[in-house]
Parts: C-alpha cells; sequence; structure tokens
C-alpha cells in the first residue's frame, strides 16, 4: 500500500465534499500514528488470549432467562428484549418460489454501530474494539467503537456500562459526520435496522483496553485478510465517502481507473445508467412485484422440525436454530444464554466487474427477501448458500454462479472469507469474491440486475433501504482494491 494517493489540498471543514477528502486521505495513508500493521496483528492475536472465552451449544430448552411459549411456541427473554424466534409466512410473485414459511429473528428496536474517528498528525484515525462475539468463528473481531442493540445499551442485562457510549447517545459530544440508518439480513431478520453513525472527536480520550487507533488505511489492508473486520465494521465503513482524483492510487491501471468513479458527478455522465435511472429503475420493481410478510406463532412453521432442543429444516438446507451458553470475561455481563442461527454452509457473495466505455462498471441486483422494511433492496450479483438450490432446476439457479466457476483465475480481483454478524449467527461466513470480465457477460443483462459505478452505490447508501448488508460489506471489499 502506498501513501501517494493525491487527494490535494484536505480541509478540514467544507462539506461533503471537505469530509470525503479527509476520508480519502486516512484511505492513502497505510501506517498509522499509533502501531503499524505489522503490530496490530500482534496486538490483535494477544486478544484472543488475555480474556476466557467459550461458547457451549446447549438445547434450547436449557437456555437460562428464556422461555419457549406454550401456546405460541416463540423463543423469548424474560425482560421481553433483545430479540425473539418466531415464525413468517411469506407470499410474494418475486422469484421462484411463491409461498413459503420459515423461522426468523425479530428484533425491533434499532441499534447502534459507531466508530469515533478524531485527527492525530492532520490524519483521522478510527477508534476500534477488539470484540469477541459468542458465533464468531474466530472469537475475536475488529468491531467498531460502540456496537449495541438498544437493550444492551440501556442495560436490560444489568451489566457494566458501554464504553464510549456516550459519543453516540444524546446529548453526545463531538461532530456527526455519517449517520445512516441501514438495514441487516433480510432472509434471517425481520426488519432489523441499525444506525450506522461516525462521530468526529477533538478532545483527548482515555485509551481503554481492548481498543485502538488505526487509519482507514490500515482497515481497508486488513480487509483482504479472511474474518478480521466484522460485518459491523463493513456497514459503518461502507457509509463513508471518499473523493479523490486518482491519478496516483496505488496498483495498476484498473485500480486507478475503480477509484476515478469515486466522483458520482463525473461518472454520472459517463456511465450506463444515471443515479436517476438506477432509483427509476428500483422503483419500478419494487412498484411491479408484492411481497407479503407476516409473523406468525414459531410453532406454525410448517416444513420444519420443531423441538425444544433446536430447530432445523428436514433437507438440511437454510440454518438451524440452537441454544449457546457463553463466557466472555471482558464483556458487559460476563455469562449468558442465548439462541443462535447457524447457516447449513458458507454463502458465496461475489460481484462481476466490468470496463463499459472504459468506465469500470459493478453489476447488482435487486432482491427481495422476507424481511426487508421496503421488500427490495439492492445486492450483490451473486448471493446465496449453493446448496439451498441444488434441488432446482437450472433455470431457477442464481444467475451467474455458474459462470463463477468458468472465468480464468486472471479475472478473480479479490477473494477473502468475511464472518456475518456474530452476536446472532453461529460461524455464518461467506466468501467474498470480485472478478473483472470481458465480453463473457454483455452489457444487456436481465430486468433484476444493472450496472453502477462505486461512486454511484456510494450515492445510494447515503440513504436508508437502498442496498442491502452483503453488498455494502462488498463495498467495503471494493474500497480495499483502490486504497490498497
Amino acid at each position: 500500500m502506498s501513501s501517494t494517493l493525491d487527494v490535494g489540498a484536505v480541509p478540514r471543514h467544507g462539506g461533503r465534499t471537505g469530509q470525503a477528502l479527509r476520508f480519502a486521505a486516512s484511505a492513502a495513508e497505510p501506517a498509522g500514528r499509533f502501531m503499524t500493521t505489522a503490530q496490530f496483528r500482534q496486538w490483535f492475536a494477544q486478544r484472543s488470549h488475555v480474556n476466557d472465552f467459550r461458547t457451549e451449544p446447549i438445547p434450547l430448552h436449557d437456555l437460562r432467562d428464556w422461555s419457549i411459549d406454550p401456546v405460541t411456541g416463540n423463543i423469548g427473554h424474560a425482560s421481553s428484549r433483545f430479540f425473539t424466534v418466531e415464525g413468517l409466512r411469506v407470499r410474494t410473485d418475486f422469484g421462484p418460489v411463491p409461498e413459503w414459511r420459515q423461522p426468523i429473528l425479530h428484533q425491533p428496536e434499532i441499534g447502534i454501530l459507531g466508530i469515533l474517528v478524531k485527527e492525530f498528525d492532520g490524519v483521522l484515525h478510527c477508534l476500534m474494539s477488539a470484540k469477541m462475539e459468542p458465533g464468531n468463528v474466530n472469537v475475536v473481531q475488529l468491531s467498531p467503537t460502540v456496537q449495541a442493540t438498544r437493550s444492551n445499551y440501556t442495560r436490560v442485562h444489568r451489566g457494566n456500562a458501554i464504553t464510549y457510549l456516550e459519543y453516540f447517545v444524546q446529548p453526545r459530544q463531538g461532530r456527526v459526520l455519517v449517520d445512516v440508518l441501514q438495514s441487516e439480513q433480510g432472509s434471517w431478520f425481520y426488519q432489523k435496522r441499525n444506525r450506522n453513525i461516525v462521530v468526529e472527536v477533538t478532545e483527548d480520550l482515555p485509551l481503554e483496553e481492548g481498543f485502538c487507533w488505526l487509519t482507514i488505511g490500515q482497515l481497508l489492508e486488513l480487509m483482504t485478510e479472511d474474518n478480521v473486520l466484522n460485518m459491523d465494521t463493513r456497514t459503518v465503513l461502507s457509509c463513508i465517502p471518499f473523493a479523490t482524483d486518482a491519478k496516483t492510487a496505488p496498483g495498476g491501471e484498473w485500480e486507478r481507473a475503480l477509484a476515478a468513479t469515486l466522483d458520482v458527478d463525473s461518472t454520472d455522465a459517463t456511465a450506463v445508467h444515471d443515479t436517476v435511472e438506477i432509483l427509476s429503475w428500483l422503483t419500478e420493481l419494487k412498484a411491479r412485484y408484492s411481497l407479503t410478510a407476516e409473523l406468525i406463532p414459531l410453532r406454525d412453521t410448517t416444513g420444519w422440525e420443531i423441538s425444544d432442543d433446536r430447530i432445523t429444516h428436514p433437507d438440511g438446507k437454510y440454518f438451524d436454530v440452537f441454544g449457546a451458553r457463553v463466557l466472555a470475561s471482558n464483556r458487559e455481563v460476563t455469562q449468558w444464554t442465548q439462541p443462535l442461527m447457524a447457516p447449513s454452509e458458507q454463502g458465496v457473495i461475489a460481484v462481476i466487474t466490468k470496463r463499459i466505455n472504459g468506465v469500470p462498471h459493478v453489476l447488482l441486483q435487486a432482491r427481495m427477501e422476507p424481511g426487508y422494511l421496503d421488500s427490495v433492496e439492492i445486492g450483490p450479483t451473486v448471493q446465496c448458500c449453493p446448496g439451498n438450490y441444488r434441488d432446482l432446476p437450472k433455470a431457477q439457479q442464481p444467475a451467474f454462479l455458474d459462470l463463477l466457476d468458468t472465468l480464468p483465475k486472471s479475472a478473480l480481483r479479490y477473494d477473502v472469507v468475511l464472518s456475518e454478524e456474530g452476536g446472532r449467527f453461529y460461524h455464518a461466513s461467506n466468501r467474498y469474491q470480485v472478478f473483472e470480465v470481458g465480453d463473457e457477460v454483455p452489457v444487456a443483462v436481465p430486468e433484476n440486475y444493472i450496472w453502477m459505478t462505486l461512486g454511484q452505490m456510494g450515492t445510494l447508501v447515503r440513504h436508508s433501504r437502498y442496498l442491502n448488508v452483503q453488498a455494502r460489506s462488498m463495498m467495503c471489499s471494493l474500497h480495499s482494491l483502490w486504497a490498497v
């Protein structure tokens, strides 16, 4: 990685463009003022050993402070907070399956995913936390400064207060640079949203144990390694705007061309579709197709095997739900039990990129998932667990999935395994891939697919319910290509 990216003068104020330049300058900085990335890796490895972390699967009926409702079968906490496991009945005319039932996690409260940033020697640094989550495949991952549900930060669990929370709730200190509500997995959560927020501070902060300061460039470099940055970090970083002329961006000509698309005002004129056309395409699909998703008692979720021990699908597809006993000596509460959802296999998240009129474009799709608040959001080219589709005819398989195996190795630009949220999901991970193609994929694509630039994605992510959480993680992957 190089720090030679030319972002010009970087004003501390000056509206969105000024802030985007400051963020880009941090993205171009490979070495922090507190630790090198190599030193961070040593520190991070130690964090898994300085505390006692354990997650033990247990039957659902052995959960403490949780109960299975004798009438509905729903699984809920004694406080009536946190989340519940309920049933969902879905009807839609979008896609090959018109109706189904499934378990779903219902967490109606809005959580906080917040990163504190501060300038050191003129470069923005992010305050990050090495955090244990019970479902993490590698126990500890790098999380935002604050990552908390409303039940957690209002201390329903009667545990310790959350460190640095005061910067993300009113009356907060500091200056808000990013603040947007974003969705989470619509196949597993019912209308779940979190507040993605970045707050700048200027005063001195005590550096608490388990926290570190890193530049955005260091974070994006870590995006090239498996299971380091957790999902919540990735979604907040995706909401950060970047602006650069990209003339001296690190990497090759393709990376510089990708960075040049960050300026949405210029790429709108040369892109296949301008932003207004993209929004019209999405609105058309939302208006044309219907989705009815209704919460029902968990006991009425036909097609699933539901017992006091666990919830499974008879075909071994989709996911299981089971109980877990958790020990984490440095969390606000050091011991607890909870339900966890475990997907059946590692998923595939991939985007196809293509130069159209010399401009790199990303192929994205409109996805209807039952838990979305607004029925349709934009996702990556491919987003699936392939085994869930093994019994369907080829015409009903995810589009472009079979193409990925036929592309030459030279087409692969990015290939990293990234975990999904470890607070509710057990060992949930996806293989994130970026491919650059030529004539293998034409400009004309199916109606629920569209080409857009990285800059246009950055425009959409400033608003709620446009880009799904997988697309936002993919944005971080794409940013790591032009910045690293």
